[in-house]
């Protein structure tokens, strides 16, 4: 991720000590900072990592003017005349300088990122990969959960169609045939169990992941912060206290659009009164929106400012693809005998060589690496079973509801006959 992306900026005056007056401009956060620049000069007065912050607070200048004041390492920055207001600057910035600090890359992310290793990298990517492949396998599980339903429901019918054919062709018979009290005789003992077996499969509906948000509602300048949280079947915002705010079914969400690689923002539409909407800022927020567009391809919009983020994810070094499957499987090969040639194969490109030799993976991170190829390599195979038996359903849903079809023309030629 860039850490030079502009999450937020807003109008406001700083307190330059060296002159003692204040300075009009523009506060500006980043996913690893705070900036201030002036307006008349376009001079970078403050630049500081959120690591470095001790304290956020809320103060007045003067007895007179609320303010915001950062406590940077011993320097204390006051800010002031912030707009919107005083309150979203500050649940914005507390935001994302808790969840920086809560981070692995909190105070020595510059450090560990200059003495990470070629298998520390391997490792955090792979991680990466074997979540969005837990979080696809979830909701295809729920997916083919409602493939079931969707197949218990057409057996219910085929059953009240044989139903109805013995009732029509009671009503068809003369009235001397002696078996047509019998005809029409068929257990009804099933249904409750059916009612229960769907509302149970809906109750055990799990979490794909939830994050912490900063939430605002429409228009409102006010914001507050909340929690965000993906179900297989919708999305739910709820505030601090997990009072549910507003949830989305899957088929209630009009369209999302991801305004930037932190913020998005999601809607209903209605006719004759007000749409619903909700914006969400999040610095977990990149981890979500993979998910959103896995689940709702179709709904997502991705604005400018966020194109970047998609053209990222899709880069060699993000794919979930067989690029990054080989390149790790030909390294660990490299790595668990280093007395061979690497990879053991003729056929290694040259520039996989030269990383090799450069990069040295210890054991340890060749152990960890290969537990996790196995269960990606487990994982891969649980839902590429999964999508052929949910093709299988579908080819089912599609011949029961092709013969439910021919059945309704059949028995409504015969109901329009006896009437």
């Amino acid at each position: 991720m860039n850490e030079d992306i502009r999450i937020h900026s807003w109008p406001c005056s700083y307190y330059l000590d060296t002159s003692k007056q204040w300075v009009s401009g523009r506060l500006s956060l980043t996913p690893v900072a705070i900036k201030f620049t002036a307006d008349k000069t376009g001079e970078l007065l403050v630049n500081f990592h959120l690591s470095s912050i001790s304290e956020i607070k809320k103060e007045s200048s003067n007895l007179i003017f609320s303010s915001l004041t950062i406590l940077e390492k011993n320097t204390k920055h006051w800010f002031s005349s912030l707009q919107p207001n005083r309150n979203v600057v500050f649940n914005i910035l507390e935001h994302f300088w808790r969840e920086q600090l809560l981070s692995s890359q909190g105070t020595g992310a510059e450090a560990a990122a200059l003495q990470s290793t070629k298998g520390k990298e391997l490792t955090g990517l792979l991680t990466g990969s074997q979540k969005r492949l837990e979080d696809t396998a979830k909701v295809l599980h729920y997916q083919g959960e409602q493939f079931d339903n969707i197949m218990r429901g057409l057996n219910k019918i085929e059953g009240d169609m044989d139903v109805a054919d013995r009732l029509l062709t009671e009503l068809e018979s003369p009235s001397w045939w002696p078996f047509s009290s019998k005809l029409w005789k068929v257990p009804l003992e099933t249904k409750p169990k059916e009612t229960a077996t769907v509302s149970d499969s809906k109750n055990q509906e799990g979490i794909i992941i939830r994050i912490p948000v900063i939430i605002t509602h429409r228009t409102d300048s006010n914001v507050k912060p909340g929690k965000l949280t993906l179900f297989a079947s919708g999305l739910e915002i709820s505030d601090c206290n997990s009072q549910v705010i507003h949830r989305f079914e899957s088929k209630d969400v009009d369209d999302i659009r991801v305004h930037t690689p932190y913020e998005i923002s999601v809607r209903q539409r209605f006719i004759g009164k007000p749409d619903t909407s909700y914006r969400l800022l999040s610095a977990k927020m990149p981890e979500a929106i993979p998910i959103l567009e896995m689940q709702f391809s179709k709904k997502i919009q991705f604005l400018e400012d966020a194109l970047g983020f998609v053209g990222a994810r899709k880069s060699p070094q993000v794919d979930l693809g067989a690029s990054i499957w080989q390149a790790a499987t030909g390294l660990l090969g490299g790595v668990v005998q280093p007395g061979s040639p690497v990879g053991g194969k003729e056929g290694m490109d040259n520039d996989q060589v030269q990383l090799q030799k450069q990069e040295k993976i210890s054991q340890e991170e060749a152990k960890e690496l290969k537990q996790i190829l196995k269960k990606l390599k487990g994982l891969a195979l649980e839902t590429e079973a999964e999508l052929e038996r949910q093709d299988e359903a579908l080819d089912s849903i599609t011949t029961s509801v092709d013969r439910a079809t021919l059945n309704i023309d059949k028995q409504n030629r015969r109901i329009k006959k006896l009437t």
